[in-house]
């Protein structure tokens, strides 16, 4: 794999980096591109929210669940799409929220960079997909992973706001240290849902709390 990831990551995660069950998924992926399979985001990418986003400037942890599992989609952020690509109906959720919530206008694509370069992970807890096959990876050892980069922001760091959406995500609480960080839970942003996500105020929460501590609050805005 060709991968990108920050130092800072790397420094963190090097006992993750070395251990058996993250060389298994190595392999797993180079036998399954090997047999023709394919599978999203590309290479490249798979560790994009960790090069987007320094573990130093963590503020914020958005959980997803999978990758999107439809060609040119993935990007290895949770919940984001390429420019250029479809809205998916989640996120298109997600902005509706946000316009009722802080006044953003509803942008025209689901390309969510502009949040990791202001301290938002956007953590998928799997971080690759088969094509067309939704949870295709979750036992290749990917949770393993990602609920140790949970536990490591949960350990190393103090006030992270965690927004945790849906009973998938809400499934991590227990990894984090709510004495010093926040969590703040909701429905899925899934049409699936239905609506129940609307009227959580995550995003104007998430400023408060990172007001009270004197940090910097997120620009929601996506340009």
């Amino acid at each position: 794999m060709s991968v990108k990831i920050h130092d800072s990551w790397k420094a963190v995660l090097k006992d993750e980096f070395e251990k058996p069950y993250f060389e298994k998924i190595k392999e797993f992926l180079v036998t399954e591109k090997k047999a023709g399979k394919a599978i999203y985001p590309p290479g490249s990418l798979i560790f994009n929210a960790f090069d987007s986003t320094p573990f130093d400037e963590v503020k914020v942890v958005i959980l997803g669940q999978d990758p999107y599992h439809n060609p040119g989609q993935a990007m290895g952020l949770s919940f984001s799409v390429p420019v250029g690509v479809r809205t998916p109906p989640s996120l298109k959720n997600i902005y509706k929220e946000m316009n009722q919530d802080v006044g953003t206008t509803i942008p025209d694509h689901g390309d969510l960079s502009s949040w990791t370069k202001q301290g938002v992970l956007l953590l998928n807890a799997m971080l690759t997909v088969e094509h067309k096959k939704a949870g295709s990876h979750k036992k290749i050892g990917w949770q393993e992973f990602t609920n140790a980069v949970i536990k490591k922001i949960s350990e190393e760091k103090e006030g992270v706001v965690f927004l945790l959406w849906g009973n998938f995500a809400k499934g991590k609480k227990e990894l984090i240290d709510e004495m010093t960080h926040y969590v703040l839970e909701s429905a899925h942003p899934s049409p699936l849902a239905g609506g129940a996500f609307f009227g959580n105020h995550h995003f104007s929460k998430t400023n408060e709390l990172l007001k009270e501590q004197g940090k910097a609050e997120i620009d929601w805005q996506i340009a």
